[in-house]
């Protein structure tokens, strides 16, 4: 699998990717997240403008995409129940979905996340069990509890070097 990143012209493909994860979702236990459409288009648009979005391309067809960025994520300023691993510069992750049609999509994402920098943060709802698995199968550890935008809690994980 590669990685590379979106291309404008696939933002239709990727917002199909997305609809099939929030159908996964609520078949796994998970029917409040993503629930109201998120991510929009428009903040999709805007993750592929700031040249965040990344896809996962198997055979030339889009298996899965994400978001990654090495700034600083505001709402991983203060953690709750736990701390982060370390107080370096790390990459986030968010929005990872897959279109169901290949497996390893999410290890091969998260692998290529942490190739960028060795020090990567992510979250998820306490209902997305799947993604829960996903992160401490791919040796990430669970930190603490942060608070997202409309002060809804998300368990943090990080894995480093």
């Amino acid at each position: 699998m590669k990685i590379r990143q979106a291309k404008p012209e696939e933002l239709s493909e990727i917002m199909e990717i997305y609809d099939t994860a929030r159908g996964f979702m609520r078949e796994h236990g998970n029917p409040t997240q993503w629930n109201s459409g998120y991510p929009s288009r428009k903040l999709v648009e805007e993750d592929c403008r700031e040249g965040y979005l990344y896809v996962c391309e198997e055979g030339g067809t889009l298996a899965g995409v994400f978001m990654f960025a090495m700034d600083p994520d505001p709402t991983y300023a203060r953690i709750y129940e736990g701390q982060w691993l370390n107080d370096a510069a790390y990459g986030t992750m968010h929005r990872m979905a897959s279109s169901g049609k290949v497996k390893g999509v999410s290890a091969c994402c998260l692998d290529w996340c942490f190739e960028q920098c060795g020090n990567v943060r992510g979250d998820t709802h306490g209902d997305n069990y799947v993604m829960q698995h996903v992160f401490e199968k791919n040796g990430f550890q669970k930190c603490g509890i942060i608070y997202v935008e409309d002060g809804t809690p998300r368990i943090a994980y990080q894995r480093m070097k």
